[in-house]
């Protein structure tokens, strides 16, 4: 089942936005940048963990500079009768899995791994992957190139605060209306 809808305002779109961009940053200074007081600060960024909107803080990993510079996907097949859920949960035991995906389509999973070469790679099909029960086949797939992180959070924040339905409809459950607040003039 998924989360229940969390409805948020102006000012929690801009909180997210500024941890978005930099999750160390202090309340202090969120509460100056929001005008706002840390204690209200506090107050919503409590809300929104309860709620599940912020579920973590972390640092971006420079996975070349530390020797795991090789990405790669991994598509899966699960063997007929076999149970998917229980193959992504032998596969979620491997270290250098990054993400897992239950996909559509005519493969099961998709996975998103990091490791330090072929070698590595190898082993770690041959050694762990194909000895889950219920792995059908593989197919490998090693990026060639990446593109730099995008800042997918602040892009899509900005795109709800610019007046896109959810936001409108929760300024308006919360007695807003869905006229925009004028901007703050800063020194």
């Amino acid at each position: 089942m998924p989360p229940a809808r969390t409805d948020i305002d102006e000012t929690d779109l801009a909180l997210l936005r500024l941890l978005s961009a930099d999750a160390r940053i202090s309340r202090r200074q969120l509460a100056t940048q929001l005008g706002v007081s840390a204690p209200t600060v506090g107050e919503r960024l409590g809300r929104l963990e309860a709620a599940g909107v912020i579920q973590a803080y972390s640092a971006q990993i420079g996975w070349e500079a530390i020797g795991y510079g090789v990405q790669v996907y991994l598509s899966i097949s699960a063997a007929d009768g076999c149970d998917v859920a229980e193959i992504m949960r032998q596969l979620w035991t491997v270290a250098e899995v990054e993400a897992i995906s239950v996909v559509t389509g005519r493969l099961d999973l998709l996975a998103r791994l990091r490791v330090r070469d072929q070698r590595h790679l190898r082993a770690l099909l041959m050694d762990r992957v194909w000895q889950i029960p219920g792995v059908r086949t593989t197919e490998t797939m090693i990026s060639m190139a990446e593109m730099p992180p995008k800042p997918f959070a602040a892009g899509l924040l900005a795109d709800l605060a610019g007046g896109h339905a959810p936001v409108q409809l929760a300024r308006a459950q919360a007695g807003q209306g869905t006229r925009p607040r004028r901007p703050r003039k800063g020194p």
